[in-house]
């Protein structure tokens, strides 16, 4: 499963806190621009950001701007852990019956303390954050790594190896589903912060409106 746009309903809180850290520096981050580095770790984020402003921003800068942005980030979701209606209960039923991962490209510090606060650090047996992968979305190598841990974590337990068909990845931006798809696993894209068109044209297998109407079952039947 990727994060944020799967799980926790935080892009727009992540776009806010970039605007707000990035305004002393000259930069107008407008929402169009966010969206459509999605895929992005926080680096290369800013970066991109900041070339297309017509600036450099050195790593010092970098830096400086992405410490920022999760302090703003983190004072908003202490105060209301804005999970996806019903995605509890989609990891929750999952989670008895198949093994679950996450890759993301936001920073593993994030990623913890939504798990932590929410309680479903318990449910994922792989977690890949920024950390983990020097690429980022639409690169593969994000899933190819994720397929080879959970894979591990299978055997681990006494399954038997998966091949690619078995391994499912759950995204919502159409970097994540080029990834999911570059690295030969079936995606299903959950339409929470795009359309299902544009989920459809990256080469989605099925596209979800909410994941909670999702089981275990219909899973395997549909993919």
């Amino acid at each position: 499963m990727d994060w944020n746009g799967v799980v926790i309903d935080d892009e727009q809180v992540q776009c806010d806190a970039y605007r707000e850290v990035m305004k002393p520096h000259g930069v107008e981050l407008t929402n169009e621009m966010y969206y459509e580095r999605m895929g992005m770790n926080d680096r290369v984020f800013v970066a991109s950001v900041f070339e297309a402003a017509g600036m450099n921003a050195d790593e010092a800068t970098i830096d400086e701007v992405v410490a920022g942005k999760t302090e703003k980030w983190r004072e908003s979701v202490q105060k209301n852990v804005p999970l996806f209606e019903g995605v509890e209960n989609f990891i929750a039923k999952t989670a008895n019956e198949m093994e679950l991962g996450i890759v993301s490209m936001a920073k593993r510090e994030e990623i913890d303390l939504i798990l932590d606060l929410a309680g479903l650090g318990k449910y994922f047996s792989v977690i890949l954050s920024a950390e983990d992968i020097s690429t980022y979305k639409p690169d593969p190598a994000c899933y190819r790594e994720g397929f080879r841990q959970i894979d591990l974590a299978r055997v681990a337990k006494g399954h038997l190896p998966m091949v690619h068909a078995d391994c499912l990845v759950i995204e919502d931006s159409p970097a994540g589903v080029k990834a999911g798809k570059a690295a030969d696993l079936p995606v299903l894209a959950v339409a929470n912060t795009v359309s299902a068109d544009e989920l459809r044209a990256a080469g989605a297998d099925s596209v979800a409106k909410d994941l909670n109407d999702w089981f275990p079952d219909s899973l395997r039947r549909v993919f």
